[in-house]
Parts: structure tokens; sequence; C-alpha cells
């Protein structure tokens, strides 16, 4: 069951017109909410980064907030799995192929919403670690906003899926900017660095989970230019995700990052994840305070 243009329905029902600005130009934008025993986390941060994009390129949001939970609910309810992750995307909607945007003020934004079950890295993977390669970062200038123009990140993605990798982490200028899908971080003397939040980078929201575990923590972090040459030679590499959550890399580009082992600071913090995964995702906190 999937959601589209104000309908409940069967995705094999679901039906998009060819000249559709997001099918024609890319020209719309997307969010993904986990969520965690039927409560999405963190759906109004989701909303705000999706409210930020649309008005970043002059879409109009076609729903509050409060019409957006409802839609989320009523389809995460429809759904037979406990843990989802609900994707949605607004384009400009349909108009003649023209680059410029379309002039009628009242142009109806194409709004689709889905849920698939959300996989999470096996038991197996978090032990062993998983295998990064590395790559120029060739995206737009505009990271920051989640468009569905992803055609660069999907050639990035590909990269370390031939390499039977995790992730590709990219560099530009020399410096750390995210992985193709994910964001990262890297320790380094015990100390937990990320590149600061900008245009360069996605502003997740599982970045800012581990963000605020580690300073509730304790855990020494600091957000600076992270250069190549400090990837390279870290102790420790992380890349984060909704679906990641948070995952240690222990090979770049076919060499061990230290001894190849998932470090001792991510195992902390993987700890901290969990257990924060159990007391507020799941327990339903969100839907208290909603």
């Amino acid at each position: 069951m999937v959601f589209l243009n104000g309908k409940f329905m069967p995705i094999e029902e679901a039906r998009v017109p060819v000249l559709d600005r997001g099918f024609i130009f890319g020209d719309g934008f997307y969010e993904l909410v986990p969520v965690y025993s039927r409560v999405p986390f963190r759906m109004d941060e989701h909303l705000a980064r999706l409210e930020r994009s649309l008005a970043a390129v002059r879409i109009r949001n076609p729903y509050s907030r409060a019409e957006w939970r409802d839609i989320i609910l009523q389809l995460v309810a429809k759904q037979l799995f406990e843990d989802q992750g609900v994707y949605f995307q607004v384009t400009r909607g349909v108009a003649g192929r023209d680059h410029a945007f379309p002039k009628d003020p009242d142009l109806a934004p194409t709004v689709f919403v889905m849920s698939n079950p959300l996989v999470t890295p096996t038991k197996e993977l978090v032990e062993r670690g998983g295998a990064a390669v590395t790559a120029t970062d060739n995206r737009w200038l505009s990271c920051d906003i989640k468009s569905i123009s992803l055609i660069s990140n999907c050639l990035l993605r590909q990269v370390s899926a031939d390499a039977g990798a995790v992730e590709t982490i990219l560099f530009r200028d020399g410096r750390l900017t995210e992985a193709s899908v994910s964001n990262v971080f890297v320790v380094r003397g015990g100390v937990i660095l990320s590149p600061a939040k900008s245009k360069l980078i996605l502003p997740g929201i599982t970045y800012d989970v581990i963000v605020e575990l580690a300073q509730a923590a304790g855990l020494p972090f600091e957000f600076r230019d992270v250069t190549q040459a400090q990837v390279r030679s870290a102790d420790e590499i992380w890349v984060t995700s909704s679906s990641k959550e948070v995952l240690a890399i222990v090979t770049l580009d076919g060499k061990p990052v230290a001894d190849g082992k998932p470090g001792p600071v991510f195992r902390r913090m993987h700890r901290l994840y969990q257990d924060f995964k159990q007391k507020v995702m799941r327990a339903g906190k969100e839907r208290q305070a909603a």
C-alpha cells in the first residue's frame, strides 16, 4: 500500500504522468523516516528538512506538518512489518517540458509516499566491519538539500558496489565531505572527528544522534576539516545513516584501517546507539510527545 496524490492504493495501481517534472528533470525532493515498532523517529526533523529543501527551490509544500504526520502514520499502520523505512517525495508537478519553472500558480505538486521493511546491518557485519573505497566528490554544490536528482550519488555508490564494498567515501579538494549515501566520522587519538555541516554535506538525522550520544557520554568530539591523509591514517572510520545506523569501516581501498577490526570507540558508540534505540526509538516517547 502506498500514498499518491491524496489516495492510498496498492503500489501496482500507482501511476505518475510522463510529464511530471520529477520524471523529466528530477525536479523534486525526498525524505526517508525510520520507523521502530511502528513509531516514526524524529519525524519533525525530517519534515523540517523537507521544508528547507522545498523552500530552496520554490516548490510549494502541499501539506502542513500535521497533515504529513497523519499520512505517514496511516501508511505505517497499513504495513505488516514493525520496523519500516517511510520514503516520501514531492515533485513540482506536471507541466510542459521547459527548464524554467511553470508559471501556473495553481500547479499541484506530486506527492508519493511508500514504506518498506527497515533493513539494518546484520550482527555479523557489525562485528567484522565493512569495506569502503574512495572517490572524488563530483556532486553539485547543494548537497545539503535532498534532491531526487541522484545520478552522481548512484554512480559513486556503484563504485563501491563494483568493489564489493559497503560505501564510497568522498573527498573534495583533499578534504572529507561524506559518503555516497552516508555521513562519515573518523577517530584519531581517541577523538571523534567530522566535518561540520555545510552545503557540501547532507545534515543527517542519524548524524545528529551520533553527535548527541557522543556529547552526552563525554566522548571527545570535534567538528573540523578532515584531510584525506587524516582519514587514511585514522584509528577508526564510521559511516552512519538511517539504515546503516553506525557501522565501522575496517578496510579502505583494500588497505586495513588501523588493525582492520572495529575499534573500541566504535564499539562504545554502537552500544550507546542500540541502547538509545531500545529506550527511545522503540519506547514510543515521540508518540507521547506528539
